[in-house]
């Protein structure tokens, strides 16, 4: 299996982020891909290679154009003001506020937020950037006829939607990449999302269509970010309704729940029948986690590799979550390992 992977995440690293009443170091860094990429090249699992540069235009596919717009233009803005700090949002417009873009700077990016995980640094736009360069470089191995390919991405990209960063996420690697397919001629593309968070901002971005299925296993929103969405009842609207699947869990859930609703899932996406799928791969589910309930073990992402090629279909991974650094990336790769035998 291919894997692309980019040197650029190293340019985002945020010094902190606001978390239980406090500015606290980040859980997401850049050593999370470092140990992925070090297990891939330990097991062996396949070539490894860098992104190739397919420019803007499958970004605005998905993305917003004032928001990339903004969220290029915000870390010059920042240092021009005398900053060199990490760039964090403090005043969002909920409920009872209008939503109109303000000129200040603070204005507009809690206008584009929806917390205060996502730093902007002074390389956080190359290398969302260049994270979505790595999700296409891998889609476009699949739509050259391989069955299945990884795209390590940093940051993640499930919690962004099309004109909203949040929960570490910039740009919807995964989104980009299922547009992608759609554009190169394919008619369904299904998305499973296996991260402990509800990919929010892949569901708000294809909630109204048909052509994308999106499925997603996750701590209950209840109780679990990003709280606001996530629920089992959100079907999808208009001609996306009965396109959308959320299966929340309960804190501790362990395998023989969470493969229950995998079940649940891979039944839905075997119904659509899709051309291709897409996997948000988020290891957050793992038991020691420090900021997620579930209570996988290591042996088990083998498993969950091993039912997601009994679908039978091409398969992108794209990397999403999962903090435990040190297990990270025995947990990513038993995923793809577990896929490739099973294949």
């Amino acid at each position: 299996m291919l894997t692309v992977y980019s040197d650029d995440h190293h340019l985002h690293h945020g010094r902190c982020e606001l978390i239980d009443g406090q500015l606290m170091p980040c859980f997401e860094m850049p050593s999370r891909a470092d140990h992925v990429l070090a297990r891939v090249q330990h097991q062996a699992l396949g070539p490894v290679r860098e992104p190739e540069d397919f420019g803007l235009e499958p970004i605005r596919r998905v993305h917003d154009e004032a928001y990339l717009n903004f969220f290029k233009g915000a870390w010059e803005r920042w240092a021009e003001q005398g900053h060199d700090g990490d760039l964090l949002p403090f005043t969002w417009p909920a409920r009872t506020l209008r939503r109109v873009i303000p000129k200040n700077l603070h204005g507009e990016l809690g206008y584009y937020s929806f917390d205060g995980g996502a730093p902007i640094t002074a390389g956080t736009w190359q290398a969302a950037y260049s994270a979505a360069q790595v999700a296409l470089t891998a889609q476009a191995e699949i739509q050259r006829g391989a069955r299945s390919a990884f795209a390590l991405c940093r940051p993640p990209g499930h919690h962004a939607a099309s004109d909203l960063m949040g929960g570490y996420c910039y740009l919807n690697n995964a989104a980009i990449a299922a547009q992608a397919f759609l554009d190169q001629g394919h008619r369904k593309v299904a998305i499973l999302d296996v991260d402990y968070h509800h990919g929010n901002g892949t569901q708000s971005i294809f909630y109204e269509r048909s052509d994308v299925l999106f499925t997603s296993i996750h701590g209950h929103p209840e109780a679990e970010f990003p709280f606001f969405l996530g629920y089992a009842d959100e079907l999808g609207e208009g001609a996306g309704e009965g396109f959308n699947f959320n299966y929340p869990l309960a804190a501790g859930a362990a395998w023989d729940q969470w493969s229950a609703a995998l079940e649940q899932a891979c039944g839905e996406i075997e119904r659509y029948a899709p051309d291709v799928l897409v996997v948000s791969l988020g290891v957050d589910t793992f038991k020691d986690d420090p900021i997620s309930q579930f209570k996988l073990d290591s042996p088990d992402y083998l498993r969950m590799g091993e039912r997601i090629a009994r679908l039978g279909k091409p398969t992108l991974f794209v990397m999403e979550g999962g903090y435990a650094v040190e297990e990270i990336g025995i947990n990513a790769v038993n995923v793809l390992e577990g896929f490739q035998y099973a294949q």
